[in-house]
């Protein structure tokens, strides 16, 4: 694996060593700036989330020629066929499905609403946008329509994931990225400003709120329980985990992809002759078989943090490959939002409706599903902060879930598109 790039370049850095090391100091200061330690940066990331500025701070080092993020082997191999698998193992090996069946079948019930409706938004949106705007939807939109899906289903390493998939181009990718901070910001401002309301809601719907009550007194317990310090022990055995299963996802994906090349006729159209694809399900699926294993418990030592690092890493990797300029190209994307969004909203606040669950269950329902395990326990703990561990199970199903339902979905589109 190269680490040097070998393209000609007319970039000022053209060392892929140099090139990492201003990746990661650009995401320390980000991150440091986003802690607060003045008063005019608390304000400033109120409203600029992080996560845009890991996207667009090495775009804008692209754009003006001080990388070529487009000829980096940064990006590939090292953040998309290895951290990317990596952060999608720590993600999901936490998941507590016992424990999220014990939440309830109305809250269940109403999240699994919130990811029907980011399906059928999709659908409705891009169908919509064919007849009243057809050139919004032409070409490769549905490409990035599948990116975006994993996002609002699972989060951004499905929202890279469907990325590598369905090969949406960098640009098209960070125009999709704008349209999902725009709407997950929206909704975020939204529930926020419902829960503190959620009393008068609920009483004026008859919610029925025992429940709530019951976990609040569970899951307070449970972080009590399980909070420890990590050791180095509990690091090295994260690590060891995670790319000894990348590693192991590799070996068995290129000889299953060409198997199913080889042996499925229909394996180029659903993207199973890809060794990537299988890269992806394998580690998704080895995360989510140790989730029910004692190794779940290096949740508690900080996996998913460990992952949330490669995810950050991986996404400004992907940000450094895009050209700033081009990046308001196709403002008609955000339309598709609004609508998918509307349709997202709808269906959850109906379902909701249907079994008289309260407003907890809609905001970490729907964030659950738009904001996953980075966004979801934000909006649990607007209601109470004993909550928040209830958007992290629910955040991180989605992660489970968000890479295959939005790869369905990628399908659903491509089929519309006539592709």
């Amino acid at each position: 694996m190269a680490i040097e790039s070998t393209v000609p370049s007319n970039a000022l850095i053209t060392s892929d060593i140099v090139l990492f090391g201003l990746i990661a100091a650009t995401l320390g200061l980000i991150f440091w700036l986003a802690s607060g330690p003045t008063p005019f940066w608390k304000k400033f990331f109120a409203w600029v989330p992080a996560l845009l500025l890991c996207y667009f701070v090495p775009a804008f080092y692209n754009t003006v020629g001080l990388i070529d993020g487009e000829n980096s082997a940064l990006y590939n191999p090292v953040a998309s066929r290895v951290l990317l698998p990596a952060a999608l193992v720590l993600l999901t090996l936490s998941i507590d499905l016992k424990g999220i069946l014990r939440l309830g079948p109305k809250l269940l019930f109403v999240f699994v609403a919130g990811t029907f409706g980011i399906v059928l938004g999709a659908v409705v949106s891009f169908q919509l946008m064919e007849w009243i705007w057809p050139a919004a939807v032409a070409g490769d939109t549905w490409k990035g329509m599948a990116a975006l899906a994993g996002s609002w289903i699972g989060g951004g390493a499905n929202m890279v994931a469907m990325r590598e998939v369905y090969e949406v181009d960098a640009t098209l990718f960070g125009q999709f990225a704008v349209v999902d901070v725009a709407m997950a910001s929206a909704l975020m401002a939204t529930l926020l400003f419902l829960a503190n309301r959620s009393a008068q809601i609920d009483a004026r719907s008859g919610a029925d709120t025992r429940a709530i009550d019951e976990m609040k007194a569970r899951m307070a317990a449970y972080e009590a329980a399980n909070a420890r310090i990590p050791t180095l022990s509990d690091l090295m055995v994260i690590i060891g985990v995670a790319f000894g299963l990348v590693g192991l996802a590799h070996a068995i994906a290129a000889p299953l992809a060409a198997w199913f090349g080889a042996n499925v006729a229909s394996a180029s159209q659903l993207s199973l002759d890809s060794a990537f694809v299988w890269v992806v399900l394998l580690a998704t699926a080895a995360g989510l078989g140790l989730s029910f294993t004692p190794v779940r418990r290096l949740e508690s030592a900080g996996a998913s943090k460990i992952g949330t690092v490669f995810l950050y890493f991986l996404i400004a990797c992907i940000g450094m490959q895009m050209d700033f300029t081009k990046l308001f190209d196709r403002l008609e994307l955000i339309a598709i939002g609004v609508i998918w969004m509307t349709v997202h909203v709808l269906v959850i606040w109906g379902a909701a409706r249907l079994v008289r669950a309260p407003m907890f269950y809609v905001g970490v329902g729907s964030m659950g599903n738009v904001g996953a395990a980075a966004s979801a326990p934000v909006i649990a703990a607007a209601f109470h902060p004993t909550l928040a561990p209830v958007g992290v199970l629910l955040g991180t199903v989605g992660y489970a879930t968000g890479t295959v339902v939005a790869y369905f979905t990628g399908q659903l589109l491509r089929l519309m598109a006539g592709q």
